[in-house]
């Protein structure tokens, strides 16, 4: 542990930050695990309405900087693939 008062402090943050980020990270796996499962059962119309939660979920981590651009676009490619083969 830091003895500096401002180190303290950013150990604090990321420790919020960690936790805030793995909330969202699981909100959004259960998201894409929704689209695969309609999918799955060939119910386009909900697997097309998952899939626009996902997109949303998906955005909103690029923006968040969760993660990176490039698999962003990667996963969303994938799930599209999978609700148009429908």
């Amino acid at each position: 542990m830091a003895n500096i008062k401002q180190q303290k402090k950013r150990v604090r943050q990321d420790i919020k930050r960690r936790q805030a980020n793995q909330i969202f990270k699981s909100g959004l796996k259960s998201a894409i695990k929704n689209v695969e499962k309609h999918v799955a059962a060939g119910e386009k119309d909900k697997a097309f309405e998952a899939l626009n939660l996902a997109n949303k979920k998906l955005d909103k981590a690029l923006t968040r900087g969760i993660y990176h651009k490039k698999a962003i676009a990667r996963r969303k490619s994938r799930l599209q693939k999978q609700v148009n083969e429908l």
